[in-house]
Order: C-alpha cells, then sequence, then structure tokens
C-alpha cells in the first residue's frame, strides 16, 4: 500500500505524558505500531500517579500506589513494546482545586526550569525524530497534563539552544533539533459522542461537572488521524496492566466491548513542530 513505512528501526521516538495509563489512552496503539515496525521508543512518565483511583483495595493502599503503578506502567510498556522506560518522580498533583496541588513533592510545584531542563537534556541524550505529549486541553484539563504540555514544549524549544543548560555539555548532551513534534489529541466531537452514550445508558459522565463542549480539543486543530485498528488488541492488553485504574464499575467499563474496541481503534494528533532544516513531513501520517 502506498504510504506505507515498513521498517522504522532508523526512527527514535520519545513520548512524554504525566501518569502511568496517560500513554496508552491517547496513543497506546501508535506506540504498538511504532514498536512493531522497529523504532525505539522512550517513554517519560512525569508523575508516579499516587493520587489515582484504587479499584481493588488487594491491589495497592494509598501508602503504596506510586509503587504499584510504577509495576504497572513497567508491564504496560512491556507490552507495548517501549525499549526505554524513565520516571521523574514527581508527586501526581490531583485535580484542579484539590489539596494535592499545594504538596511539595507534586509536579505543581515543581520549578518549571528543573523540569524543562531535565526534559531538555533526556531530548539531547536520546535525539529523538519524533516527540508525542499531552495537547493544550490536557483532554479534561488536569493539572499534570497542561503542565506536561508547556513543559515539554518549552524542552523541544531550548533543546536545540546552545545558549541553554550549558552545563549539561560536560556529560555529552548537546544541543539536538527534535524534528516533530506532535500533541496527543481527544477531539471534542470524541467526548460528545461518549458523553450522549453514556446518558443513553443512564450512566452519570466522569466530570460531570464540566460540558462536554469544554473537553477536548477542537476537532479543526487535529491533524492527523491514524487507524490503529491493527494494534488494537496490543493496546488494550497494554491498558489492562493499569489494574489499579480500572474500576469495573466505572463509565467505560459500562459500554459494550465492541464500542471500546471502535472508539480506541483510532488516535489524533495534531503536528506542532516541523522543523524547516529536516525536510521531514507528517511522518505519523505517512504511516498507513
Amino acid at each position: 500500500m502506498p504510504g506505507i513505512t515498513p521498517d522504522l528501526s532508523h526512527l527514535s521516538v520519545v513520548g512524554i505524558f504525566a501518569h502511568p495509563d496517560d500513554e496508552g489512552f491517547g496513543c497506546g496503539g501508535t506506540l504498538a505500531l511504532l514498536a512493531a515496525r522497529g523504532a525505539r521508543l522512550t517513554l517519560v512518565c512525569a508523575t508516579n500517579g499516587d493520587v489515582g483511583q484504587i479499584s481493588d483495595p488487594s491491589l495497592a493502599t494509598p501508602e503504596t500506589l506510586a509503587q504499584v503503578r510504577q509495576e504497572e506502567l513497567r508491564q504496560a510498556a512491556a507490552v507495548t513494546g517501549v525499549q526505554d522506560l524513565r520516571f521523574l518522580n514527581y508527586r501526581d498533583s490531583g485535580m484542579v482545586g484539590s489539596r494535592h496541588n499545594q504538596h511539595l513533592a507534586s509536579l505543581h510545584q515543581a520549578s518549571p526550569a528543573r523540569v524543562v531542563g531535565r526534559l531538555a537534556g533526556i531530548l539531547r541524550e536520546v535525539r529523538p525524530q519524533v516527540v508525542l505529549t499531552h495537547d493544550s486541553t490536557g483532554g479534561y484539563g488536569h493539572p499534570d497534563h497542561l503542565a506536561v504540555y508547556r513543559h515539554v514544549t518549552s524542552a523541544v524549544a531550548l533543546a536545540s539552544d546552545a545558549a541553554a543548560y550549558p552545563e549539561q555539555a560536560p556529560a555529552g548532551l548537546t544541543p539536538w533539533i527534535v524534528p516533530l513534534l506532535y500533541y496527543v489529541c481527544f477531539p471534542r466531537t470524541q467526548f460528545r459522542r461518549m458523553w450522549h452514550e453514556m446518558l443513553t445508558l443512564g450512566i452519570t459522565p466522569p466530570f460531570a461537572s464540566k460540558d462536554a463542549e469544554s473537553l477536548g480539543c477542537p476537532d479543526d486543530e487535529v491533524t492527523t488521524t491514524l487507524n490503529v485498528r491493527g494494534f488494537v488488541d496490543t493496546k488494550i492488553a497494554s491498558l489492562n496492566c493499569h489494574r489499579t485504574q480500572l474500576d469495573p464499575n466505572g463509565p467505560f467499563a459500562r459500554f459494550s466491548p465492541e464500542l471500546m474496541r471502535e472508539i480506541m481503534s483510532t488516535e489524533y494528533f495534531a503536528l506542532a513542530r516541523r522543523d524547516g532544516a529536516s525536510g521531514e513531513a507528517d511522518l505519523l501520517a505517512g504511516l498507513w
């Protein structure tokens, strides 16, 4: 088929997300596709998901949840085919206005300059052609998603600046231009569809205080849509590793398996940066 690039062994991809499981929900099929074609995948998780839910008390306690979620992500990454997994080890900041925002170890309280410097160092070390991260809406506005979006966007710009972070040079972390930066999107029409399905089934949608019109990114900001149906089984298997976050009574659990497979079989991106010197086109759009 035209456009297919079967061998991507030359390609390095870095995904940077806020919590364990964000990578799977947002672009797990794309990551599995890239891995299957030989791309080297580095996954960076900013927080340990310390204040996420605990679906079954036998799996974790509030005190052990961070450690458990790290292990869940290790298992999920192995299923997806991620070869290089890194944790920044910030504490989950919780939702807007929660007491967790004020925890001194949280990402919300971390120095932006410090976080951006750490990320720029990783980009200089790994030297990826593609970076994937959250978009400007954070999907549903989670403060950690928004922080990671801002920090990664800054890090991509500063990683190429020879005047930035000169202290990294002795370690061999020299400037690197990231050719392609993609934001992982959840289009507003998708949220509206899921909300409609939930209301039809008599389910109270999550984030019920929010209007579905305010969730996700405007559809016209999506530049790249990928059919990942061929990798949806891998995506689902990877997500199933995040056992503490799989509430059997949650709203999404009440969708039919067929509907969930359909929803998860398409992934959306906004191409935010295409460095002119690289000559790269929309690489993800060319995967099929």
